[in-house]
């Protein structure tokens, strides 16, 4: 859902709408933010905690052998078609 902010008169609504579905909020044509629940925003917290990046330069031989020779699942065939060029 996309409203655009008028008045912040309508907040408390907007707040409990957001127990069901985010809202993306605009003024004056551009988005101005994104409003979810609480739940929706520790999940959303939880998920980043949980994510691990590296520099490629630190993995060792025998991981950037595994990473090379790996192979997609044949039933993700069909997204090598986005990849065409048009």
């Amino acid at each position: 859902m996309v409203l655009t902010l008028k008045s912040t008169k309508k907040f408390g609504r907007y707040r409990m709408h957001t127990q069901r579905e985010a809202i993306t909020v605009s003024s004056h044509g551009q988005i101005a933010a994104d409003l979810v629940g609480n739940h929706e925003h520790r999940d959303l917290l939880r998920s980043k905690d949980n994510r691990r990046t590296f520099a490629t330069i630190d993995l060792s031989e025998e991981e950037v052998t595994a990473i090379t020779s790996s192979r997609m699942n044949p039933r993700h065939e069909h997204l090598n078609e986005l990849l065409d060029p048009k």
